[in-house]
């Protein structure tokens, strides 16, 4: 019989705070991460907003010798995953660290420690490049970075799978503690990949906003007037275990993982597939292996990117699984807050999930003004909306036609 899977902790690094009480709080008010870039000089650009992650301080988290040899995109996976242990009251020991695994997810992993290290290259030759460029530059050395300073020593590696990469790490951490191949693991998403080349890279794919002279209202998903996502940085990372290992130890339980459905939309490498329906069948997915109906979900956190093809499919998707039910079930994105933290959207938008379920509040979507007729279901609004919530379903999609989605629902005994 698979093992029941639960959620003991949660941490978070993301542009509306650095931590899960100041990102949540931020979420529920409403409000935008998105400015103006301050990491690096964007005039050059068309595009120069972004959802930055501001007064972050890697050194509260690890050895200061230690962080300056890590990217940014590690040092907030280990800043969240040290968050997420904490919050499980989880406690890693020579009894247990076998049974103790970690994946996170990322998209870009260290593409800023390789482009700052092949400068080196060009400018003073391959003498000066740094003996920590190859093992930090791989995406997974998030992963690898966490487990040695936590010492778990049970399934270790990264997915990558564009923007469903976090979702995906869940997912299958999910999978490994259902079969009982590990009783705890350490999952989610990180990218921490803002730069020149990152920024004109997607404005080359004419796939992220240019509204740069408001950028708290630049990501409006499901708005008529959204003109492309808006990237972001951050990370979010739970603590899934078996639960007779949580009960055993008392750990809290936030909620229960029931379902993970993942498709490939084998159509193009930028678009989804027609009416969504690699989208469709990931949620379709989920919902059997959770042994539910649709209509026994009561939220969901959509991708909701803020692009005109994502969010019109998304939508089809959602109303050629959930049929009538689609208009009556609240639809959420955290994107137009926080922006796409590509890698690490899906964990950043799993943990949402687990929150809107423990506190009964549904996180509004803000920018939504002149609502898109092709885009006609309840998207919360602009204000975050009270409400039980006992089955939330968040959906994950990305570049190269990954469709990754989770079910979480409210822990009950039996």
């Amino acid at each position: 019989m698979a093992n029941r899977v639960v959620v003991t902790g949660i941490g978070v690094i993301s542009p509306v705070g650095l931590d899960v009480s100041s990102t949540w709080q931020g979420l529920v008010s409403g409000r935008s991460g998105v400015d103006h870039i301050t990491l690096f000089d964007p005039e050059p650009l068309e595009t120069r907003i972004a959802a930055e992650v501001k007064g972050f301080e890697p050194a509260q988290y690890m050895d200061f010798k230690e962080a300056r040899r890590c990217e940014r995109f590690v040092h907030f996976a280990v800043a969240s995953s040290l968050q997420a242990v904490e919050d499980a009251r989880l406690k890693i020991d020579a009894t247990n660290a076998e049974e103790i695994g970690v994946i996170i997810g990322t998209g870009f992993g260290g593409l800023n420690l390789l482009l700052s290290q092949h400068q080196v290259l060009l400018e003073k030759g391959p003498s000066r490049l740094s003996p920590f460029l190859a093992p930090m530059m791989i995406p997974d050395m998030a992963p690898g970075m966490v487990a040695i300073l936590l010492g778990a020593k049970g399934p270790n590696f990264c997915t990558t799978s564009s923007c469903a990469s976090g979702s995906d790490a869940i997912g299958v951490s999910y999978e490994i503690i259902r079969r009982g191949d590990a009783q705890v693991m350490i999952a989610g998403g990180t990218e921490g990949t803002l730069s020149l080349l990152t920024v004109a890279a997607f404005n080359a794919a004419r796939a992220i906003s240019t509204r740069n002279h408001e950028p708290q209202k630049a990501s409006r998903p499901f708005d008529a007037e959204r003109d492309g996502f808006v990237l972001g940085d951050g990370a979010a990372v739970l603590v899934l275990e078996s639960l007779s290992f949580a009960t055993k130890r008392g750990a809290p339980i936030l909620a229960e993982v029931v379902g993970y459905g993942a498709t490939a939309d084998a159509y193009h490498i930028t678009q989804p597939a027609e009416g969504g329906e690699g989208g469709a069948r990931a949620m379709r997915v989920a919902l059997r292996k959770a042994g539910l109906e649709p209509g026994e979900v009561d939220y969901i956190n959509a991708h909701g990117t803020s692009t005109p093809l994502n969010d019109k499919n998304e939508t089809i998707a959602i109303k050629s699984v959930f049929g009538e039910d689609a208009y009556r079930i609240p639809i959420s994105s955290t994107k137009s807050m926080i922006g796409h933290l590509l890698g690490a959207a899906g964990a950043i938008e799993a943990a949402i999930s687990v929150l809107t379920i423990h506190h009964g509040v549904i996180t509004p979507t803000i920018n939504l003004t002149c609502p898109d007729p092709e885009c006609d279901l309840d998207y919360v609004p602009n204000v975050a909306r009270q409400k039980k919530v006992d089955v939330a379903l968040t959906n994950s999609f990305g570049f190269g036609g990954h469709n990754s989605v989770l079910i979480l629902r409210r822990y009950t005994e039996g």
